[in-house]
């Protein structure tokens, strides 16, 4: 019967594992042909050197300190280390190591591959975790300050103050308000991103037309000089999260007001149609070029220089979530004069 450190059998010569035996000077005197397919060694090259030419520098110290250990008779189980190849690179072995009476039988398994795994996975739960304290900064760290300011302001403005100081309250008022705004925007944007999606409530809303009125008056507050067309037709329930659906259509609005023309009229329709409740949001102006359509619901994109989405280029983005978690879609038609965003959620939703 053949020993196993008989260097001619079959399993020496096939195995994917690094085989070896190494003298009492520390040189591999056999090595089997998976040395060079994983290292680029040759046997002669490799004879011709001791173990620790192969090592790692930071390798070097517990890896000596094993060896004397392998001298003193005790074996080396899964011990790993890092061996440069001929090309000048570094691979992870797992050793298994045994004395043999003044020789020692080795062999080592490439774990390369699963070094650089493991070291991915740590990369994705720190990620997690810095996803986590993120949102956690945005939903508390700064809004409560935010929130304190703007009740601070609030109380103050109902105190007598001559019209300048009454002014900067306003301002400082207003300002804490968008604050407030581009926080939420910025905390759906990290959701969406890095957390799996915008979450929604969706539950069965009878009335939708309600919030859309009030979403178009606040804006038209904000916008006296614009002219703002409604046509509410959808009269049916449908399955959603109106409060996001409000936050969809003041995006859409919001983008209107921006890039439509001022003397001409935004309309707001909904409607249903192919079995589904359908909110379109049109507006006149110049079409929209081809090779932006495709980039408009991207994160931080801009039709034109100096257009603002929410303060951040996020409007779209945002509103593109909120269709997709409605297993929507939103779709936008530019022509010459005329550009339509239309959102399209089916009334059965599938399961």
């Amino acid at each position: 019967m053949r020993r196993v450190t008989d260097t001619h059998n079959l399993t020496w010569q096939v195995s994917p594992d690094l085989l070896g035996i190494v003298n009492q000077a520390g040189v591999f005197v056999e090595t089997n042909p998976a040395w060079q397919t994983v290292l680029g060694w040759t046997e002669p090259e490799i004879r011709s050197m001791v173990f620790t030419d192969f090592l790692h520098p930071d390798d070097m110290d517990r890896t000596l300190a094993l060896f004397t250990s392998l001298k003193a008779g005790e074996p080396a189980l899964h011990f790993e280390n890092r061996y440069r190849c001929k090309d000048g690179s570094y691979r992870w072995l797992s050793w298994v190591a045994v004395p043999e009476g003044d020789i020692f039988v080795c062999s080592a398994r490439d774990v390369t591959k699963d070094k650089a795994n493991v070291r991915a996975l740590q990369s994705s739960e720190d990620e997690a975790a810095l996803r986590e304290q993120f949102i956690a900064i945005l939903g508390h760290d700064l809004r409560n300050p935010l929130a304190a300011i703007g009740s601070a302001v609030r109380i103050a403005l109902r105190q007598s103050h001559d019209e300048k100081i009454a002014a900067t309250l306003k301002a400082i008022d207003g300002s804490a308000e968008r604050m407030a705004k581009l926080i939420d925007t910025i905390m759906d944007f990290a959701r969406a991103r890095l957390g799996g999606g915008i979450p929604v409530d969706l539950r069965r809303v009878e009335n939708l037309q309600k919030g859309f009125e009030c979403v178009v008056d606040e804006i038209r507050i904000a916008h006296p000089e614009r002219k703002f067309e409604t046509s509410f037709k959808f009269e049916d329930v449908l399955v959603c999260d109106a409060a996001r659906l409000d936050q969809l259509l003041s995006n859409l609005v919001a983008n209107a007001v921006t890039h439509g023309p001022q003397d001409e009229p935004i309309s707001v329709v909904t409607d249903k149609a192919d079995g589904s409740f359908v909110l379109s949001v049109g507006n006149s102006g110049n079409k929209i070029p081809g090779d932006v359509i495709p980039n408009l619901f991207k994160p931080f994109e801009r039709t034109e220089e100096g257009a603002s989405l929410q303060g951040l280029g996020l409007g779209l983005y945002i509103a593109d979530q909120i269709a997709k978690a409605h297993s929507g879609e939103l779709n936008v038609t530019s022509s010459e004069d005329r550009t339509v965003f239309t959102l399209a959620i089916p009334l059965e939703r599938k399961s």
